[in-house]
Protein backbone atom coordinates (compact mmCIF):
# COMPACT_ATOMS: atom_id res chain seq x y z
CA UNK A 1 0.00 0.00 0.00
CA UNK A 2 1.42 3.51 -0.99
CA UNK A 3 1.44 5.98 1.73
CA UNK A 4 3.21 9.70 1.59
CA UNK A 5 4.10 10.26 5.01
CA UNK A 6 4.97 7.77 8.70
CA UNK A 7 1.59 9.36 9.68
CA UNK A 8 -0.38 8.36 6.68
CA UNK A 9 1.01 5.56 6.86
CA UNK A 10 -0.12 4.86 10.53
CA UNK A 11 -3.68 5.97 9.92
CA UNK A 12 -3.96 3.17 6.77
CA UNK A 13 -2.54 0.93 9.66
CA UNK A 14 1.16 0.34 7.85
CA UNK A 15 3.70 -0.21 9.88
CA UNK A 16 6.51 1.41 8.24
CA UNK A 17 10.74 0.09 8.82
CA UNK A 18 10.99 3.19 11.02
CA UNK A 19 8.26 2.18 13.65
CA UNK A 20 9.28 -0.79 14.51
CA UNK A 21 12.69 0.49 14.99
CA UNK A 22 11.71 3.10 17.40
CA UNK A 23 9.15 0.82 18.84
CA UNK A 24 12.45 -1.37 19.42
CA UNK A 25 13.98 1.17 21.14
CA UNK A 26 11.11 2.06 22.88
CA UNK A 27 9.95 -1.55 24.20
CA UNK A 28 6.60 -0.59 23.03
CA UNK A 29 4.27 -3.00 20.50
CA UNK A 30 4.52 -1.39 17.56
CA UNK A 31 0.80 -1.52 16.79
CA UNK A 32 1.00 1.08 20.26
CA UNK A 33 3.29 2.98 18.49
CA UNK A 34 1.11 3.23 14.80
CA UNK A 35 -1.85 4.62 16.74
CA UNK A 36 0.33 7.26 18.87
CA UNK A 37 1.51 8.01 15.74
CA UNK A 38 -1.64 8.09 13.68
CA UNK A 39 -3.42 10.26 16.15
CA UNK A 40 -0.24 12.79 16.29
CA UNK A 41 0.84 12.40 20.01
CA UNK A 42 4.12 11.08 18.70
CA UNK A 43 5.90 12.25 16.39
CA UNK A 44 8.26 10.24 13.74
CA UNK A 45 10.88 12.66 12.33
CA UNK A 46 11.91 10.70 9.22
CA UNK A 47 12.60 12.92 5.73
CA UNK A 48 12.53 10.65 2.44
CA UNK A 49 16.03 11.99 1.32
CA UNK A 50 17.89 11.66 5.18
CA UNK A 51 19.22 8.03 3.88
CA UNK A 52 21.43 8.03 7.18
CA UNK A 53 18.61 8.26 10.27
CA UNK A 54 18.53 6.37 12.35
CA UNK A 55 14.81 7.30 13.49
CA UNK A 56 13.23 8.57 17.10
CA UNK A 57 10.28 8.74 18.12
CA UNK A 58 9.27 11.93 20.60
CA UNK A 59 5.66 12.38 21.77
CA UNK A 60 3.39 10.23 24.71
CA UNK A 61 4.99 7.22 26.71
CA UNK A 62 8.51 7.70 24.87
CA UNK A 63 11.78 8.36 26.37
CA UNK A 64 12.16 12.45 26.76
CA UNK A 65 14.68 13.31 23.88
CA UNK A 66 17.56 15.75 23.66
CA UNK A 67 18.21 18.31 20.99
CA UNK A 68 21.34 19.94 20.50
CA UNK A 69 21.95 23.27 18.43
CA UNK A 70 25.04 24.37 16.68
CA UNK A 71 25.75 25.97 12.98
CA UNK A 72 27.97 28.64 12.07
CA UNK A 73 27.50 32.55 12.33
CA UNK A 74 29.12 35.78 10.87
CA UNK A 75 31.48 35.65 13.62
CA UNK A 76 32.24 32.64 13.82
CA UNK A 77 32.08 30.77 10.65
CA UNK A 78 34.00 27.34 10.58
CA UNK A 79 32.22 24.55 9.14
CA UNK A 80 35.27 22.07 10.30
CA UNK A 81 34.71 23.26 14.17
CA UNK A 82 31.15 22.95 13.96
CA UNK A 83 31.14 19.47 12.53
CA UNK A 84 33.37 18.16 15.73
CA UNK A 85 30.23 19.70 17.63
CA UNK A 86 28.24 16.63 15.08
CA UNK A 87 30.54 14.61 16.04
CA UNK A 88 30.46 14.77 19.68
CA UNK A 89 26.80 15.10 19.78
CA UNK A 90 26.78 12.13 18.33
CA UNK A 91 29.02 10.22 20.20
CA UNK A 92 27.05 11.55 23.39
CA UNK A 93 23.79 10.01 21.69
CA UNK A 94 21.56 12.95 21.33
CA UNK A 95 18.75 12.01 19.12
CA UNK A 96 18.04 15.47 17.57
CA UNK A 97 21.12 18.22 16.05
CA UNK A 98 19.48 21.32 14.91
CA UNK A 99 21.43 23.47 12.56
CA UNK A 100 20.92 27.53 13.32
CA UNK A 101 23.62 28.37 10.64
CA UNK A 102 22.35 31.94 10.29
CA UNK A 103 25.19 33.47 7.83
CA UNK A 104 26.72 32.88 4.29
CA UNK A 105 25.85 29.66 1.71
CA UNK A 106 24.84 27.35 4.60
CA UNK A 107 23.84 24.66 1.99
CA UNK A 108 27.78 22.85 2.50
CA UNK A 109 26.96 22.64 6.01
CA UNK A 110 23.32 21.26 6.02
CA UNK A 111 24.56 18.70 3.49
CA UNK A 112 27.72 17.16 4.98
CA UNK A 113 24.99 17.28 8.50
CA UNK A 114 22.50 15.43 6.86
CA UNK A 115 24.84 13.09 4.93
CA UNK A 116 26.93 12.16 7.96
CA UNK A 117 24.63 12.53 11.32
CA UNK A 118 22.68 9.38 12.65
CA UNK A 119 19.98 11.52 14.40
CA UNK A 120 17.25 13.82 13.14
CA UNK A 121 18.14 16.92 12.02
CA UNK A 122 16.00 20.27 12.21
CA UNK A 123 16.42 23.47 10.77
CA UNK A 124 14.95 27.08 10.94
CA UNK A 125 15.01 28.28 7.23
CA UNK A 126 13.78 31.83 7.84
CA UNK A 127 17.29 32.05 8.83
CA UNK A 128 19.25 30.89 5.95
CA UNK A 129 16.47 32.99 3.74
CA UNK A 130 18.67 35.93 3.76
CA UNK A 131 21.96 34.79 3.08
CA UNK A 132 20.54 32.35 0.56
CA UNK A 133 18.84 35.34 -1.74
CA UNK A 134 21.21 38.03 -0.78
CA UNK A 135 18.46 40.38 0.12
CA UNK A 136 17.48 42.37 2.84
CA UNK A 137 14.58 40.79 5.14
CA UNK A 138 12.07 43.63 3.57
CA UNK A 139 12.69 42.37 -0.02
CA UNK A 140 12.52 38.63 0.16
CA UNK A 141 8.80 37.92 -0.93
CA UNK A 142 6.52 35.19 0.43
CA UNK A 143 7.16 32.51 -2.16
CA UNK A 144 10.83 33.11 -2.26
CA UNK A 145 10.39 31.94 2.37
CA UNK A 146 8.52 28.75 0.79
CA UNK A 147 11.24 27.71 -1.76
CA UNK A 148 13.54 27.71 1.12
CA UNK A 149 11.54 25.58 2.99
CA UNK A 150 11.55 23.02 0.03
CA UNK A 151 15.44 23.44 -0.36
CA UNK A 152 15.87 22.22 3.38
CA UNK A 153 13.23 19.62 3.14
CA UNK A 154 15.09 18.26 -0.24
CA UNK A 155 18.51 18.28 1.49
CA UNK A 156 16.96 15.86 3.77
CA UNK A 157 16.32 17.57 6.42
CA UNK A 158 13.65 16.23 9.37
CA UNK A 159 11.85 18.66 10.97
CA UNK A 160 11.78 22.53 10.33
CA UNK A 161 10.84 25.31 13.03
CA UNK A 162 7.75 27.40 11.38
CA UNK A 163 6.87 30.62 13.16
CA UNK A 164 3.86 30.21 11.84
CA UNK A 165 1.52 31.29 14.82
CA UNK A 166 2.87 34.71 15.10
CA UNK A 167 -0.13 36.05 12.75
CA UNK A 168 -1.57 39.70 12.54
CA UNK A 169 -3.86 39.17 15.47
CA UNK A 170 -0.90 37.44 17.60
CA UNK A 171 1.26 40.28 16.57
CA UNK A 172 -1.56 42.88 17.78
CA UNK A 173 -1.71 40.72 21.17
CA UNK A 174 1.67 41.59 21.54
CA UNK A 175 1.66 44.93 20.63
CA UNK A 176 -1.21 45.50 23.33
CA UNK A 177 0.97 43.51 26.44
CA UNK A 178 3.95 45.29 27.33
CA UNK A 179 6.98 42.82 27.91
CA UNK A 180 10.23 43.38 29.19
CA UNK A 181 12.33 41.34 26.49
CA UNK A 182 9.55 41.96 23.48
CA UNK A 183 10.19 39.18 21.23
CA UNK A 184 13.09 36.94 21.68
CA UNK A 185 12.95 34.31 19.05
CA UNK A 186 15.24 35.46 16.36
CA UNK A 187 13.17 33.88 13.65
CA UNK A 188 9.88 35.35 15.70
CA UNK A 189 11.29 38.70 15.70
CA UNK A 190 12.56 38.69 11.96
CA UNK A 191 9.20 37.63 11.11
CA UNK A 192 7.52 40.20 12.98
CA UNK A 193 9.83 43.14 11.55
CA UNK A 194 8.95 41.47 7.98
CA UNK A 195 5.32 41.71 8.81
CA UNK A 196 5.68 45.40 9.88
CA UNK A 197 7.96 46.31 6.99
CA UNK A 198 5.93 45.27 4.07
CA UNK A 199 2.23 46.08 6.12
CA UNK A 200 0.95 41.98 5.31
CA UNK A 201 0.55 38.73 6.98
CA UNK A 202 3.20 36.38 8.16
CA UNK A 203 3.33 34.11 4.78
CA UNK A 204 3.76 30.75 6.42
CA UNK A 205 0.44 31.44 8.44
CA UNK A 206 -1.36 32.71 4.86
CA UNK A 207 0.41 29.96 2.54
CA UNK A 208 -0.08 27.29 5.45
CA UNK A 209 -1.28 25.33 3.33
CA UNK A 210 1.33 25.52 0.48
CA UNK A 211 3.97 24.48 3.80
CA UNK A 212 1.76 21.67 4.14
CA UNK A 213 2.20 20.58 0.31
CA UNK A 214 6.01 20.81 0.71
CA UNK A 215 6.17 18.67 4.04
CA UNK A 216 3.56 16.01 2.40
CA UNK A 217 5.70 15.50 -0.32
CA UNK A 218 8.93 14.98 1.74
CA UNK A 219 7.39 13.54 5.10
CA UNK A 220 9.18 16.53 6.77
CA UNK A 221 7.90 17.12 10.50
CA UNK A 222 6.44 20.17 11.17
CA UNK A 223 8.17 22.10 14.59
CA UNK A 224 5.88 24.81 14.81
CA UNK A 225 8.09 27.54 16.78
CA UNK A 226 7.10 29.61 19.50
CA UNK A 227 7.67 33.19 18.13
CA UNK A 228 6.13 34.34 21.58
CA UNK A 229 8.12 32.63 23.99
CA UNK A 230 8.94 34.67 27.26
CA UNK A 231 13.10 35.57 27.23
CA UNK A 232 12.50 36.82 30.69
CA UNK A 233 10.88 34.99 34.20
CA UNK A 234 8.64 38.54 33.54
CA UNK A 235 7.16 37.66 30.35
CA UNK A 236 6.00 34.04 30.74
CA UNK A 237 2.11 32.64 30.40
CA UNK A 238 1.44 35.91 29.22
CA UNK A 239 -1.85 37.29 26.26
CA UNK A 240 0.50 36.51 23.30
CA UNK A 241 2.43 33.52 24.35
CA UNK A 242 -0.62 32.33 25.30
CA UNK A 243 -2.81 33.42 22.07
CA UNK A 244 0.15 31.92 20.05
CA UNK A 245 -0.30 28.65 21.45
CA UNK A 246 -3.92 28.66 20.83
CA UNK A 247 -3.24 29.76 16.90
CA UNK A 248 -0.80 26.76 16.56
CA UNK A 249 -3.16 24.65 18.32
CA UNK A 250 -5.18 24.98 15.01
CA UNK A 251 -2.52 24.49 12.53
CA UNK A 252 -2.02 21.41 14.05
CA UNK A 253 -5.48 20.15 12.94
CA UNK A 254 -4.96 21.65 9.41
CA UNK A 255 -1.66 19.56 9.77
CA UNK A 256 -2.65 16.56 10.67
CA UNK A 257 -5.47 16.52 8.28
CA UNK A 258 -2.70 16.36 5.65
CA UNK A 259 -0.69 13.67 7.17
CA UNK A 260 2.15 15.87 8.15
CA UNK A 261 3.43 15.34 11.45
CA UNK A 262 3.64 18.10 14.23
CA UNK A 263 5.83 19.22 17.53
CA UNK A 264 5.30 22.25 19.49
CA UNK A 265 7.55 24.06 20.46
CA UNK A 266 7.60 25.85 24.08
CA UNK A 267 8.64 28.47 26.53
CA UNK A 268 11.56 29.77 27.37
CA UNK A 269 12.27 31.48 30.47
CA UNK A 270 9.92 30.34 33.33
CA UNK A 271 9.40 30.48 37.18
CA UNK A 272 9.20 26.85 38.45
CA UNK A 273 5.96 27.19 39.61
CA UNK A 274 4.35 28.11 36.37
CA UNK A 275 6.21 25.06 34.20
CA UNK A 276 3.20 22.45 35.22
CA UNK A 277 0.91 24.31 33.91
CA UNK A 278 2.13 25.74 31.11
CA UNK A 279 2.64 21.97 29.92
CA UNK A 280 -0.67 21.39 30.47
CA UNK A 281 -1.95 24.08 28.57
CA UNK A 282 -0.13 22.91 24.98
CA UNK A 283 -1.33 19.67 25.58
CA UNK A 284 -4.36 20.82 25.68
CA UNK A 285 -4.74 23.59 23.37
CA UNK A 286 -2.48 21.70 20.62
CA UNK A 287 -4.53 18.12 21.24
CA UNK A 288 -1.93 16.39 22.95
CA UNK A 289 0.99 16.96 19.85
CA UNK A 290 4.59 16.19 20.78
CA UNK A 291 5.97 19.34 23.21
CA UNK A 292 9.68 20.83 22.73
CA UNK A 293 10.85 23.32 25.18
CA UNK A 294 14.09 25.31 25.18
CA UNK A 295 15.14 24.78 28.97
CA UNK A 296 12.34 26.18 30.47
CA UNK A 297 15.00 28.50 31.83
CA UNK A 298 13.75 29.14 35.71
CA UNK A 299 15.72 32.53 36.71
CA UNK A 300 17.48 35.00 34.59
CA UNK A 301 20.31 35.51 36.55
CA UNK A 302 22.92 33.00 35.71
CA UNK A 303 24.76 33.75 32.46
CA UNK A 304 27.52 30.90 32.25
CA UNK A 305 25.34 28.76 34.48
CA UNK A 306 22.28 28.40 32.09
CA UNK A 307 22.64 24.55 31.55
CA UNK A 308 22.00 24.44 34.88
CA UNK A 309 19.01 26.57 34.97
CA UNK A 310 17.68 25.31 32.43
CA UNK A 311 18.07 21.56 32.75
CA UNK A 312 16.12 22.37 36.33
CA UNK A 313 13.18 23.78 34.48
CA UNK A 314 13.93 20.69 31.57
CA UNK A 315 13.84 17.99 34.83
CA UNK A 316 10.43 19.80 35.96
CA UNK A 317 8.78 20.00 32.21
CA UNK A 318 9.50 17.15 31.51
CA UNK A 319 7.87 14.91 34.48
CA UNK A 320 4.81 17.21 33.93
CA UNK A 321 4.60 16.04 29.91
CA UNK A 322 7.56 18.04 27.94
CA UNK A 323 8.71 15.23 25.10
CA UNK A 324 11.75 16.86 23.81
CA UNK A 325 14.26 19.29 25.73
CA UNK A 326 16.71 21.97 23.29
CA UNK A 327 20.06 22.04 25.17
CA UNK A 328 21.15 25.11 26.57
CA UNK A 329 24.90 25.33 27.24
CA UNK A 330 26.90 27.96 29.67
CA UNK A 331 27.33 29.93 27.00
CA UNK A 332 23.89 30.63 26.32
CA UNK A 333 23.48 34.53 26.01
CA UNK A 334 26.84 35.25 25.83
CA UNK A 335 28.74 33.68 22.68
CA UNK A 336 28.41 30.58 20.08
CA UNK A 337 29.25 27.62 22.18
CA UNK A 338 32.97 25.72 21.92
CA UNK A 339 33.38 21.83 22.37
CA UNK A 340 33.20 22.08 25.77
CA UNK A 341 29.89 23.90 26.08
CA UNK A 342 28.47 21.37 23.81
CA UNK A 343 29.57 18.72 26.02
CA UNK A 344 27.99 20.71 29.35
CA UNK A 345 25.09 21.85 27.67
CA UNK A 346 24.29 17.82 26.24
CA UNK A 347 24.79 16.30 29.88
CA UNK A 348 22.81 18.70 31.35
CA UNK A 349 19.89 17.98 29.25
CA UNK A 350 20.52 14.56 29.35
CA UNK A 351 20.29 14.39 33.00
CA UNK A 352 17.12 16.19 32.67
CA UNK A 353 15.35 14.52 30.66
CA UNK A 354 16.20 11.22 32.73
CA UNK A 355 15.04 12.50 35.83
CA UNK A 356 12.01 13.48 33.80
CA UNK A 357 10.85 9.92 32.55
CA UNK A 358 11.84 8.41 36.09
CA UNK A 359 8.57 11.16 37.41
CA UNK A 360 6.67 9.73 33.92
CA UNK A 361 7.40 5.80 35.07
CA UNK A 362 8.68 5.62 31.40
CA UNK A 363 9.34 1.50 31.55
CA UNK A 364 12.89 0.77 32.02
CA UNK A 365 13.86 4.15 33.05
CA UNK A 366 14.89 3.39 36.78
CA UNK A 367 16.91 0.57 35.35
CA UNK A 368 19.97 2.60 34.68
CA UNK A 369 19.69 4.63 37.80
CA UNK A 370 19.23 0.81 40.30
CA UNK A 371 22.38 -0.55 38.31
CA UNK A 372 24.33 2.29 39.86
CA UNK A 373 23.18 1.87 43.30
CA UNK A 374 24.45 -1.90 43.78
CA UNK A 375 27.09 -0.49 41.95
CA UNK A 376 27.86 1.89 44.36
CA UNK A 377 26.61 -0.12 47.88
CA UNK A 378 29.14 -2.86 46.07
CA UNK A 379 32.26 -0.38 46.13
CA UNK A 380 32.82 -1.27 41.71
CA UNK A 381 34.25 1.63 40.53
CA UNK A 382 35.12 0.23 37.59
CA UNK A 383 31.40 -0.35 36.91
CA UNK A 384 30.02 2.89 38.46
CA UNK A 385 32.56 4.26 35.48
CA UNK A 386 31.02 2.65 32.66
CA UNK A 387 27.49 3.62 34.37
CA UNK A 388 28.10 7.02 34.46
CA UNK A 389 26.72 9.36 31.99
CA UNK A 390 30.08 11.12 31.68
CA UNK A 391 32.50 8.22 32.56
CA UNK A 392 35.49 10.19 31.61
CA UNK A 393 34.47 13.03 34.34
CA UNK A 394 34.02 10.53 37.05
CA UNK A 395 37.75 8.61 36.10
CA UNK A 396 39.64 11.62 36.59
CA UNK A 397 37.89 13.20 40.15
CA UNK A 398 38.73 9.63 41.14
CA UNK A 399 42.33 9.49 39.76
CA UNK A 400 42.56 12.82 41.21
CA UNK A 401 42.05 12.08 44.51
CA UNK A 402 43.35 8.59 45.30
CA UNK A 403 42.16 7.06 48.80
CA UNK A 404 44.35 5.24 51.46
CA UNK A 405 42.00 2.07 50.85
CA UNK A 406 40.39 1.59 47.74
CA UNK A 407 37.17 0.61 49.08
CA UNK A 408 36.68 3.87 49.88
CA UNK A 409 37.26 7.51 48.99
CA UNK A 410 38.99 10.43 49.73
CA UNK A 411 35.40 11.99 51.47
CA UNK A 412 34.79 9.32 54.34
CA UNK A 413 37.80 6.83 54.10
CA UNK A 414 37.35 3.78 56.52
CA UNK A 415 34.47 5.71 57.73
CA UNK A 416 32.21 4.93 54.14
CA UNK A 417 29.01 3.92 54.94
CA UNK A 418 28.91 1.53 51.87
CA UNK A 419 31.94 -0.01 53.63
CA UNK A 420 31.31 -0.50 56.65
CA UNK A 421 27.41 -2.03 56.16
CA UNK A 422 28.72 -4.22 53.15
CA UNK A 423 31.19 -5.40 56.04
CA UNK A 424 28.77 -5.58 58.96
CA UNK A 425 26.27 -7.54 57.14
CA UNK A 426 29.08 -9.65 56.16
CA UNK A 427 29.49 -10.10 60.01
CA UNK A 428 32.99 -8.72 59.35
CA UNK A 429 34.77 -6.22 62.17
CA UNK A 430 34.52 -2.60 61.67
CA UNK A 431 38.56 -1.84 62.39
CA UNK A 432 38.04 2.03 61.56
CA UNK A 433 41.10 3.30 63.48
CA UNK A 434 43.28 -0.22 63.34
CA UNK A 435 45.68 0.25 60.28
CA UNK A 436 44.62 -3.88 59.31
CA UNK A 437 42.63 -4.14 56.35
Amino acid sequence: MIYTTQMDAAKKGIITKEMKIVAKKENMPTEILRDKIARGVVALPANKNHKSLDPEGVGEGLKTKINVNLGISKDCYDIEEEMKKVQLSLDMKAEAIMDLSSFGKTEEFRQRLVADSTAMIGTVPIYDALGFYDKELQDITAKEFLDVVEKHAKDGVDFVTIHAGLNRETANVFKRNKRITHIVSRGGSLLYAWMELNKKENPFYEYFDELLDICEKYDLTLSLGDACRPGSINDSTDACQIHELMVLGELTLRAWARNVQVIIEGPGHMALNEIKANMLLEKKLCHGAPFYVLGPIVTDIAPGYDHITSAIGGALAASCGADFLCYVTPSEHLRLPNLEDVKEGIIAAKIAAHAGDIAKNIPGSRDWDNEMSTARQNLNWERMFELAIDPEKARRYRKESMPEHEDSCTMCGKMCSARNMNRIMQGKDLNILRDDS
